[in-house]
């Protein structure tokens, strides 16, 4: 599935690589949950990254098969045990 970077996007990550996005966005074992980003429609995915970092990156589909990366953080304490507690229920 492609990925569009957004200019701003890219240019504001921080702590997190470009990488590490595209890690999270390929993982196998994906939690996608809707949502918005500035009040557009989005669609959150909570992912690791190979080296198992947590993150959330949020996308908004642009095409029927492309999508483009509005933004990319850690996970939050809460949002980390409310992760880890999907991957346990999802083994």
């Amino acid at each position: 599935m492609p990925y569009r970077w957004w200019p701003a996007t890219l240019a504001a990550l921080v702590g997190i690589t470009d990488t590490e996005v595209l890690q999270a966005l390929n993982a196998d074992r994906r939690r996608p949950l809707p949502g918005s980003a500035l009040g557009i429609p989005a669609l959150s995915i909570w992912a690791r990254t190979e080296a198992g970092r947590p993150l959330i990156v949020v996308v908004k589909q642009e095409g029927q098969f492309s999508w483009g990366i509005l933004g990319a953080r850690d996970l939050s304490p809460d949002e980390l045990a409310e992760f880890e507690k999907w991957e346990a229920s999802a083994a």
